[in-house]
């Protein structure tokens, strides 16, 4: 029994060690931007591709991912990722042009992909419905720190070895992640005969694709005819997904799933709440740099104080879901993201950093409850040989929230600004800055109501189903 426990919690280890991998990569490559300008000699426009590839890939191909590791196991899709992705940021250091390294990142996020889709679902067929929720918490408190040392360990990397260390320093972490991951995590017991569909698979990536490059590259294009082509190819391709998720035998994506009403909430509001969360984490920034005049290490600081708190709070949270239920905990959660966005559209000309730390913290504090005991709602609430699809779901909503908050705060901002520039009232980027916050403290409350319908089976009193985990 003691064998069998430290067994679970080692497992847990091993998955974590490339679930961090994956955060301290975004915020390494974010803080290179103006280097990598540099170095290749072009805008800042053109460096941005080497996040916008990386995102898209990433978000469009993780249902695949997560059906690939119901069909072949957990273990094998996850360790065919890390390789990928070790391998690909080898590449991406030694690249010799930005188009190279473009499309070195694009191969890299079809690694990161694959891990970020079956960690959930490797978490969450290990450990029992009672423990469940402290461990996705674990996962959550590891993700926040990856957030919270990447810009810190970007900025040292950077000024030490230059931009190509921000890249091979994943080499010698991969390949110890790879060897603890093979050792540690076991295979599924047994693998049911499956066929993947394709035709869904390539209508879901075509759907997200043209989505999400309408959603991230809109503005830049102006909404020229281009661009709104985008929706309508989404639209097109996202109804010919359903139909043909409806009719095949073995579907890429059970529609079935999201009649299950703890597994649909769930999703929602995460939508809602990453939404929320990177528009706060795109215009802060802004508002410290330019309306307080702050240097780049000290917006790096201040900002941290987000993740420190999330990575405080998430495991706890996750641990006292496990005892009083999901839903209670998802829905304070919000109610303290909506508090911490509503304090943020507050901010003024002369604060100090220490005024806005700790609004951060504040919407750090909903954030860790709200996330653990909501994701431990939505991968409990399908059945065992749906974990992993239900992971990309997951993982999918969250890129998706990603996106779409970025967008709109960029677009609350220039919209905003515009408006009161014309009006001619005094400080019109601090006041486009406050609608922001205000739009992300909306969509919190949103989130909010999604919440109050994230029951666990123990909250619902349901017993004796056998097809759930």
């Amino acid at each position: 029994m003691q064998k069998a426990e430290s067994s679970k919690w080692a497992t847990l280890a091993a998955v974590l060690v490339p679930v961090l991998m994956g955060p301290i990569d975004a915020s390494v490559v974010n803080v290179a931007f103006p280097r990598l300008s540099e170095v290749f000699n072009v805008s800042v426009d053109v460096v941005g591709w080497v996040s916008m590839a990386y995102l898209l890939v990433l978000s469009s191909f993780l249902l695949s991912f997560g059906r690939l590791g119901d069909m072949f196991g957990f273990r094998r899709i996850f360790l065919a990722g890390n390789a990928i992705f070790t391998v690909a940021s080898v590449l991406c250091g030694m690249s010799w042009s930005i188009g190279a390294l473009i499309a070195f990142r694009a191969i890299q996020a079809a690694g990161a992909g694959m891990t970020a889709a079956l960690a959930p679902a490797i978490i969450t067929a290990t450990f029992p419905p009672q423990e469940r929720g402290r461990a996705l918490g674990t996962q959550g408190m590891v993700v926040a720190l990856g957030l919270a040392i990447g810009p810190t360990l970007g900025g040292t990397l950077l000024d030490l070895w230059g931009w190509r260390s921000i890249f091979f320093i994943n080499l010698p972490i991969g390949v110890i992640a790879q060897i603890v991951c093979y050792k540690l995590i076991p295979e599924k017991e047994k693998l049911e005969k499956q066929k993947f569909d394709w035709v869904g698979a390539w209508l879901a990536l075509l759907t997200l694709v043209s989505l999400l490059f309408f959603i991230s590259r809109g503005q830049y294009y102006q909404w020229s005819g281009f661009i709104m082509l985008m929706p309508v190819l989404a639209l097109i391709a996202g109804i010919l997904f359903i139909i043909q998720e409806g009719r095949t035998a073995e579907p890429m994506l059970e529609l079935n799933m999201f009649r299950n009403q703890p597994f649909t909430a769930g999703n929602i509001a995460a939508l809602f709440h990453f939404m929320t969360q990177y528009i706060i984490v795109f215009v802060t920034p802004f508002y410290l740099q330019q309306q307080l005049g702050l240097t780049s290490s000290k917006v790096g600081l201040t900002m941290t104080a987000f993740p420190l708190t999330v990575l405080i709070v998430a495991p706890l949270s996750g641990a006292l879901s496990d005892k009083i239920g999901n839903r209670i905990l998802s829905s304070l959660g919000a109610i303290f993201c909506v508090l911490g966005a509503l304090s943020l559209s507050f901010v003024g000309p002369d604060f100090q950093p220490s005024d806005v730390t700790w609004r951060l913290s504040l919407f750090g504090l909903g954030t860790g409850m709200f996330q653990s005991p909501n994701n431990s709602a939505i991968m409990g609430a399908v059945p065992k040989n749906r974990l992993g699809i239900a992971g990309g779901v997951l993982a999918t909503t969250r890129n998706i929230g990603m996106v779409l908050g970025i967008a709109t705060g960029s677009g609350v901002l220039v919209s905003r600004q515009a408006v009161y520039e014309l009006a001619g009232t005094s400080l019109p980027r601090l006041l486009a800055m406050h609608d922001a916050y205000l739009t992300a403290a909306l969509l919190s409350v949103i989130c909010f109501v999604f919440c109050i319908f994230v029951k666990s089976r123990k909250e619902r009193g349901l017993r004796g189903n056998t097809k759930a985990p």
